[in-house]
């Protein structure tokens, strides 16, 4: 039976072609492979856009007509991905999840990402055709080729899945929905170590409306996700697979729409993940999965295969794809209730801001003086010492250590340290030792000074602090230069962006709740692009995104959305440019998710060759004792490796030593 999402409709992407008859499409097929060379192009228009049964259907005619095993005719004369890909789709899906599985589990190493995708996601009645066709491809028993190849917690949550026993959906226990809730919150949070079979228990049995109800709860007796509690209890491959599960009980075509962006993201494409996802999803939820995506990544799953992949290989994938949620009348009108569900559930978590710098304990500042001047004295400078003390102090702490230096030694600290370090590391000292508002003045200072402008550090410094850190800048700004904040950018940037800046360096946003009605006007003014006049369409937005609220903004992006099926930025991208564009692009991003647009920073500073140091030691120095903590968290989550180990891998020396001091760990 085919598979149906929302009121019983069918939401795959791939329909059964009418008038099909498989004697004619496998004749097709042998003519497309017949002679020197074969028809590509022909292969993939026929193969995606039949549905597997009919695909089956054509196989079994195949042989029937010409005596000869089709898949293996098609690996013949195909090559690379796209081989991959054609073949994928010729097999039953139950067969294609097996195959990937044995391929996870060959050879050297095993691919875990593959074994929890493939685990996580299925159904009962999939896991027990995954377990049969197995057993019918390969002659042996899935459960026990697992057990050999894992080990652990990990091994015992694959053993769980492999049995496909959750109880249906129409099983709610509504007297254990809150035992539960209390029995992982007790097996995690408020237990010294962790009861990891209490959430293996509960996570692989429990059916998936019972469990949103326990998350739910979850959330209400311990005041965060249950995923915080599974990031900071678990780790390695337990960690990933129990996350998956929670991904999936939450919502499945959300966590494909995640698996298949980060296939794509960054330099390379990751084309096993790529083929999996497109393959597995598009007679089940390819619909629902391309709505999530162009919701929560702001451009449509079709625009980004079409960027990251080339040749027949891109085509088949678009065929599977389906269609352009860019495209003129194309997105889905559901896209803007997947964004309302999404928003409204981090809008009820409560987020509390950690950083990784906190003051150290029996806190000495003469002491710690002695040590800085120590450290600096005669030939040669102990940098290690410097580090040590610098990046384990609060910035309160830190501007005690400067006066009682100067009072022991009659000595300015910071020129000390400026004379006695260099490069890289200097400016990250020199940095911390600065109060977080001297700072921001000082990077705002250079990226206003000698030839051309840095706007982008301009649009990241004034389109993410609150009022109280702006006006501590302008205070800071004026201190140190003698000369007003708002009159620099006023003679060193012009027109829109400069009424943009100027507007976010008085440092007058509201600071109220939401207003419902009122965030219904703002959004209603958003999204009028229909006068065509530019300069009123950027006047409105400086109107609005520049002095309202965060919580009032993000009612405001959820009315917008709801009105026209569209994010916010992305009819900022659409119908502005250059740093206006990018200016309230930032603020969009900072308003929605302040910790995920500096994890995108940063790990933009350190991808591909080289790193950009300046822009890694200002968000490593200005959120250290903010959102640090934070920003380790989801830039895990969203790019699959740790602050940390990016940090070690792209910096070198005592420069990396106290980066890493200051990231505070590694996830």
């Amino acid at each position: 039976m085919a598979p149906t999402g929302k009121a019983g409709r069918y939401r795959g992407s791939v329909k059964e072609f009418p008038n099909f008859n498989a004697s004619q499409d496998a004749e097709a097929l042998y003519n497309a492979m017949k002679g020197f060379g074969s028809d590509k192009e022909a292969i993939l228009d026929l193969i995606t856009s039949r549905n597997n049964k009919q695909r089956i259907e054509i196989s079994q005619a195949y042989k029937s007509l010409y005596g000869k095993d089709l898949i293996a005719d098609l690996k013949r004369e195909l090559t690379g991905k796209f081989e991959r890909l054609i073949v994928g789709l010729m097999r039953p899906l139950a067969y294609f999840d097996a195959k990937e599985i044995k391929d996870a589990l060959q050879g050297i190493g095993t691919d875990e990402k593959c074994l929890i995708e493939i685990l996580a996601s299925r159904t009962n009645q999939q896991i027990h055709n995954l377990v049969e066709a197995y057993r019918d491809a390969y002659e042996r028993e899935l459960e026990a080729d697992v057990l050999g190849d894992t080990s652990g917690h990990f091994k015992k949550m694959l053993v769980v899945l492999l049995q496909g026993t959750r109880e249906e959906d129409d099983v709610v226990s509504e007297d254990l929905v809150e035992q539960d809730a209390k029995d992982l919150l007790e097996a995690g949070d408020l237990k010294w170590g962790t009861d990891e079979a209490q959430f293996i228990y509960i996570l692989g049995n429990r059916s998936k409306q019972h469990l949103r109800l326990v998350f739910d709860e979850y959330l209400k007796i311990s005041g965060k996700p249950i995923e915080d509690s599974i990031r900071g209890e678990l780790s390695g491959d337990i960690e990933k697979l129990m996350l998956a599960v929670v991904k999936c009980i939450r919502s499945t075509p959300e966590y494909f729409a995640e698996r298949l962006y980060k296939a794509m993201k960054g330099l390379g494409t990751k084309d096993n993940t790529l083929i999996r996802v497109m393959v597995s999803r598009s007679e089940i939820d390819m619909l629902d999965i391309r709505e999530v995506f162009r919701t929560k990544y702001e451009k449509s799953l079709h625009s980004m295969i079409k960027d990251d992949t080339s040749g027949e290989y891109k085509k088949a994938l678009l065929k599977l794809c389906g269609g352009d949620d860019d495209a003129a009348g194309e997105f889905f009108p559901e896209a803007a209730q997947v964004a309302y569900r999404m928003w409204e559930l981090s809008a009820v978590a409560k987020v509390e801001l950690r950083g990784t710098v906190r003051p150290a304990a029996d806190f000495n500042a003469d002491g710690d003086a002695k040590v800085l001047r120590k450290a600096m004295k005669g030939l040669g400078t102990d940098e290690g010492a410097i580090i040590d003390v610098v990046t384990r102090r609060s910035n309160a702490q830190r501007q005690e250590i400067l006066r009682a230096y100067k009072s022991h030694f009659g000595r300015d600290l910071m020129a000390d340290l400026k004379s006695e370090l260099s490069g890289s590391l200097a400016k990250l000292i020199l940095g911390l030792m600065m109060t977080p508002a001297q700072f921001d003045a000082k990077q705002l200072k250079k990226a206003m000074e000698g030839a051309g402008t840095d706007e982008n550090i301009l649009i990241e410094i004034l389109g993410t602090r609150n009022n109280r850190e702006i006006q501590a800048i302008n205070e800071a700004y004026r201190a140190a230069y003698h000369k007003s904040l708002e009159d620099a950018l006023s003679s060193d940037t012009s027109g829109h962006f400069k009424r943009i800046l100027v507007s976010l360096a008085l440092g007058n946003r509201d600071e109220g709740g939401e207003d419902l009605t009122r965030a219904h006007e703002d959004a209603k003014k958003l999204s009028d692009v229909s006068s065509g006049d530019s300069t009123s369409l950027e006047t409105r937005f400086l109107s609005i995104l520049c002095t309202r609220s965060y919580p009032h903004l993000r009612r405001v992006f959820q009315e917008f959305i709801k009105m026209t099926n569209h994010d916010v930025a992305h009819t900022i991208r659409k119908h502005m440019s250059g740093d206006v564009r990018d200016a309230f692009v930032a603020i969009v991003r900072s308003v929605k998710d302040k910790p995920a647009f500096f994890a995108d920073k940063l790990y933009d500073s350190m991808k591909g060759i080289g790193t950009d140091e300046r822009t890694l030691t200002r968000i490593m120095v200005s959120r250290s004792e903010i959102d640090l903590l934070n920003i380790r968290r989801v830039f895990k989550e969203m790019h699959e490796k740790s602050l940390h180990h990016m940090i070690e891998k792209d910096t070198s020396g005592d420069y990396c030593k106290a980066l890493l001091a200051i990231c505070g760990g590694d996830d």
